[in-house]
């Protein structure tokens, strides 16, 4: 069925205007100012913002860890997503080591498929990269439409490769058209450090901080920007959370040289003294840590100088029950954080209503840029003719307190709780099907539609 959406602000990475919006048949048709069009139905946009669906690029949904799985499966975090203003999401299959690719893609298919109420797509995480996993990158960029491929620098023994891995992955993904990714930490220095702190009976969520300081996570940023220079590959480090690390990548652009760089909310909003609360810090405890308010200036700033290039959630939540694993060890505590849903309404009260970032700087990082980066431009991240309808009207100006109360995870606590949140998303559309309105999901599992993304030299 036909829709117009009429009166809105539109926002793009580029662009501020009021119009309409004429959808037919998934798409975008028509945009402009009082359309002339024959609806089966229509609403009124007036007073609000009108933007593209957000593209969260890094969540872990019913994923196994530590011998848990993270809470959100596919359908309730999907759907979370999609209440949040985020209407596509990129999770990670995990390669077992001394397994094929393709077994891994077909456990979490198992998981993923059919179940999903928002659109989703993969990156393929590789932590055994041989000969025979080398054939088959060809496979998953051309076929699969999975074109970007995450490596672990930390997680020794069960995630992490070497150097040596790294160098060889990256020349097979270069010749096939993809990316390669990072979790880019020092896992050596950190392990080091975790037994050091437990061999002393330091044991509290602090001391997850005090194993992870800055210079792991910067010497690993700085090793991975040379290697994709030397190889030519296009990179992208996940999760940044500090200066030090930014600083490798700043320095980069001294030789010419551009690394795609990825934060999370979390990193903008919260910092270290979290964690002094006792066990109350298990709440924050993921990988890499919080880090200090100087590092949510330069992660800001970055954001305005291009250097850092996409918001994200790293959404991997564990009920509280699952958290106390660690209540004697701060190593064995689930390493995640619950964020899919906070991530568009915080990004724009924290950034765009305090005036860290512009209107359109928030779409570019919180919508565009993942779908230009990833292979989805431009049917998805934009409003634009013939693009998905993937469109949120969203309140500017409603306040309302973020809460484990009433947030849609499946999660039993909030890392925002109490926290007063000005801009609220009032409806959601998912390829042109309305499945969020004044906080009602209308959309079942299996709505959601597997994405197949592009090589990604297109647009970057």
């Amino acid at each position: 069925m036909s829709l117009l959406i009429k009166n809105g602000r539109v926002i793009t990475a580029s662009e501020d205007y009021i119009a309409d919006i004429f959808i037919q048949e998934e798409v975008i048709t028509a945009i402009g100012k009082d359309l002339s069009v024959k609806a089966d139905n229509e609403m009124d946009a007036s007073g609000m913002l009108v933007f593209p669906g957000g593209i969260d690029p890094h969540v872990h949904l019913d994923m196994p860890f530590m011998g848990t799985y993270s809470s959100d499966n596919y359908e309730t975090g999907t759907m979370a997503a999609l209440y949040g203003g985020t209407t596509t999401v990129i999770d990670f299959i995990l390669q077992k080591q001394g397994n094929s690719l393709h077994a891994a893609l077909d456990e979490w298919r198992s998981r993923s498929d059919k179940n999903c109420v928002g659109d989703y797509s993969f990156h393929m995480a590789v932590t055994d990269f041989n000969e025979d996993t080398k054939k088959e990158i060809r496979e998953f960029v051309e076929i699969e439409g999975i074109t970007s491929f995450k490596t672990f620098m930390a997680y020794k023994g069960a995630l992490m490769i070497d150097d040596r891995q790294m160098i060889g992955l990256m020349e097979e993904v270069k010749k096939q058209g993809g990316m390669v990714t990072v979790h880019a930490t020092n896992g050596d220095m950190i392990d080091y450090l975790i037994s050091k702190h437990r061999e002393e009976g330091k044991l509290s969520p602090l001391y997850h901080y005090l194993s992870q300081p800055e210079v792991t996570e910067a010497e690993a940023s700085e090793r991975f920007v040379d290697m994709i220079n030397y190889t030519g590959c296009p990179g992208y480090i996940v999760h940044m959370t500090c200066e030090g690390a930014l600083n490798a990548v700043r320095n980069a652009t001294r030789r010419n040289q551009k690394v795609f760089v990825e934060t999370c909310i979390q990193y903008l909003l919260l910092d270290a003294s979290l964690y002094e609360k006792d066990f109350d810090g298990a709440k924050w405890v993921m990988s890499p840590p919080l880090r200090e308010k100087k590092d949510q200036l330069t992660l800001w700033a970055g954001i305005n100088q291009g250097l850092v290039n996409v918001v994200a959630t790293d959404h991997c939540p564990f009920m509280w029950e699952q958290k106390k694993m660690g209540e004697k060890d701060f190593s064995k505590i689930p390493n995640g954080h619950p964020a899919i849903e906070n991530r568009m309404e915080l990004l724009y009260s924290e950034g765009v209503n305090t005036g860290k970032i512009t209107l359109n700087k928030y779409v570019e990082v919180a919508c565009t840029n993942p779908a230009k980066i990833f292979g989805m431009f431009p049917q998805k991240g934009t409003i634009g003719i013939g693009s998905d309808a993937d469109i949120v009207i969203f309140d500017p100006n409603l306040k309302h307190t973020l809460s484990a109360s009433t947030h849609h995870m499946n999660v039993d606590y909030s890392g925002y709780e109490g926290w007063e949140v000005t801009g609220k998303v009032k409806s959601v559309l998912l390829r042109g099907k309305l499945v969020i309105d004044d906080n009602k999901c209308l959309a079942e599992k299996g709505n959601g539609k597997f994405i197949k993304r592009n090589k990604v030299t297109q647009y970057i």
